[in-house]
């Protein structure tokens, strides 16, 4: 197994389908721990961040809210602050030595503007500390890889779904957070093979729409030897096509060694996004599945970013090489201090 914190980053140039060393992971979070609820997108529902707040409270978490989780649009109607803000609560978070994690407040859009200001001199040689969000937040998960080479946790936010599903999402993303070592088998047993085989390599991507948008930029994570998650919501079939095709183009999917195709919740037929899945991807000559329960709309369950881990993609399960963050038991702390399934989209709760 990978030692709690080495190496520092994942090997770009590794060969397709070789095994990787997981990048820096995280301490696990413990009872007590203080986190920091801060947005470096859009503004965050307050009715909804309470209900948020309350849970990790109740999990034995101290929330601890920065501005940009308060304000509501003062600058653009669609950004928590200006950019300042949101890069000063960021940088803050990851460098007070009191806080353990960072767990966002919400997406929507602002995360491309919070990495453009962000001044990332000095942070190299920070302890890592355990990032968790989705959607616009995939853009800050790549530059914590790309930048610093952390680990982090594709996972529902403060604000969350409710109901049946976000019970189970934000379950899921606890028990990746503080009870990491029981979070190492995936199973997306309604998840659609659409390659078979297995494959070897760390895990990364996350939002097509994000990675899209990070291309070119000194933030972007290529997808050389990794298995890359996609997953989207609410955008047409042909703007599915043209993202997939960017990243084709691009050299962003060159030597991937597989593919975890998430939901694509609102993108119009299910079986039209499947051929473009199959069209655009399949070629590629990786295993690779779809419609796992991974991403917006439904059953969320947490995905590592920068784990070491093998895809089946005919058994439909992720096995992760190395926990998603150093649990507790391998932690030197101060003295203060399988399970799924995925529809398309999901219709019903996931099963054990």
């Amino acid at each position: 197994m990978t030692p709690p914190h080495g190496p520092t980053r994942p090997d770009p140039a590794a060969p397709a389908g070789a095994q990787r060393r997981s990048a820096l992971r995280p301490p696990a979070l413990c009872p007590g721990d203080q986190v920091a609820v801060l947005s470096v997108s859009s503004p965050a529902d307050p009715a909804q961040l309470a209900i948020g707040l309350d849970a990790l409270r109740f999990a034995g978490l101290d929330p601890v809210l920065y501005p940009s989780a308060h304000d509501q649009g003062s600058v653009r109607s669609y950004l928590a602050g200006d950019d300042r803000m949101r890069t000063c609560d960021l940088r803050a978070a990851l460098t007070d030595p009191d806080i353990a994690g960072i767990i966002f407040a919400t997406g929507g859009s602002g995360a491309q503007r919070t990495l453009e200001a962000m001044d990332w001199a000095g942070l190299a040689g920070l302890p890592p500390k355990v990032l968790a969000g989705y959607s616009d937040v995939t853009a800050v998960l790549e530059a914590a890889a790309s930048k610093l080479g952390w680990a982090s946790l594709l996972s529902p936010m403060v604000v969350s779904c409710g109901g049946a599903a976000g019970h189970y999402s934000f379950a899921s993303m606890l028990r990746a957070l503080m009870h990491p070592e029981r979070a190492t088998y995936i199973r997306y047993p309604m998840a659609t093979r659409v390659a078979g085989g297995t494959a070897r390599g760390v895990t990364l991507g996350g939002n097509l729409t994000l990675l899209t948008s990070s291309i070119g930029t000194d933030t972007s994570w290529p997808a050389r030897g990794g298995i890359l998650l996609v997953e989207d919501e609410n955008e047409e079939d042909y703007r599915v096509d043209r993202m997939l095709t960017q990243l084709r183009r691009s050299g962003y999917l060159d030597r991937v060694a597989g593919i975890v195709a998430g939901t694509f919740v609102g993108c119009g037929d299910p079986a039209v996004i499947e051929e473009i899945l199959a069209e655009r991807l399949g070629g590629l000559g990786v295993p690779m599945i779809a419609w796992a329960n991974v991403g917006h709309g439904g059953f969320f369950q947490t995905f590592p970013i920068g784990v070491a881990a093998e895809l089946d993609a005919d058994a439909a399960t992720l096995r992760l090489l190395d926990p998603p963050l150093c649990p507790a038991a391998q932690q030197a702390r101060p003295a203060e201090r399988p399970v799924s399934r995925g529809r398309r989209p999901a219709a019903g709760p996931p099963g054990h």
